[in-house]
């Protein structure tokens, strides 16, 4: 069931989005070459905490009883999301995703940004530019009136352009009193199909794109890889459904 957030739930939903895009700022500074991924989990996690919010992600189950152990998911080259940061240490070339999730006073924001460590290669450059590209094009679709489908639309047919392969197993999703709700949005998909969508519905649109095939292996309790162990991006916002442009709301 979608649900449509009231004025104060939204206002709650901005107070989170703000706190989180807040913990990755103070945590930017950390992404370089020889940082300990350790440092960024805990930048990130004393951040939410010091502005009233509490790490959603930390001892989330994966419904298998598998706790997730951090604050941030940190997934590295061929992880496409849900690494754990485990004192992992960057490096130079290294294409990194750093999910956020935080709830403030029962409501959840969710956001994820890809980062390069030091010099990276043009096509590596290339991916983290068409995915972030794919993220604006996204969301330049979500309004009211408009399907949800073509949201999907606009990621894939952007991404597959440059040959780049589109998760389908991983979607974004609706989010407000819990972190995933309906909607399910997922990032490909033919336009003109699916719910329409309303002012003052929220979700999290996160285009999650491959520098190879669009298929991925689940290893473990939680980490999701490329099948080809090719390079990965993921960038994700928050956002409130208008009549017009969605407001962001894990943006600064």
């Amino acid at each position: 069931m979608i649900h449509i957030k009231t004025e104060a739930e939204i206002e709650l939903m901005r107070q989170a989005g703000k706190i989180l895009a807040g913990s990755r700022k103070a945590a930017e500074h950390l992404m370089v070459p020889g940082g300990n991924a350790d440092d960024v989990n805990r930048t990130v996690e004393e951040y939410i905490r010091d502005h009233g919010g509490s790490p959603a992600f930390k001892n989330q189950d994966n419904g298998r009883g598998a706790k997730f152990p951090a604050a941030v998911c940190f997934s590295i080259d061929e992880e496409v999301v849900h690494g754990i940061p485990a004192g992992r240490i960057m490096r130079e070339g290294m294409i990194i995703g750093v999910d956020i999730g935080v709830v403030y006073k029962g409501y959840y924001a969710d956001s994820a940004w890809t980062y390069g460590i030091g010099e990276i290669s043009p096509e590596g450059r290339r991916l983290m530019d068409v995915t972030l590209r794919c993220l604006e094009l996204a969301m330049a679709e979500a309004k009211a009136g408009a399907r949800l489908s073509n949201i999907g639309h606009a990621v894939q047919s952007y991404a597959e352009s440059f040959g780049f392969g589109v998760v389908r197993e991983l979607v974004g999703h609706g989010v407000g009193k819990s972190l995933w709700e309906d909607p399910q949005v997922p990032n490909y998909g033919t336009p003109g199909r699916g719910p329409m969508l309303r002012r003052n519905m929220t979700i999290a649109i996160e285009p999650m794109i491959t520098m190879g095939t669009h298929e991925v292996d689940m290893l473990g309790d939680w980490d999701v890889l490329t099948k080809d162990r090719k390079p990965a991006a993921h960038f994700e916002h928050t956002m409130v459904i208008t009549d017009g442009e969605p407001e962001i709301l894990t943006q600064l």
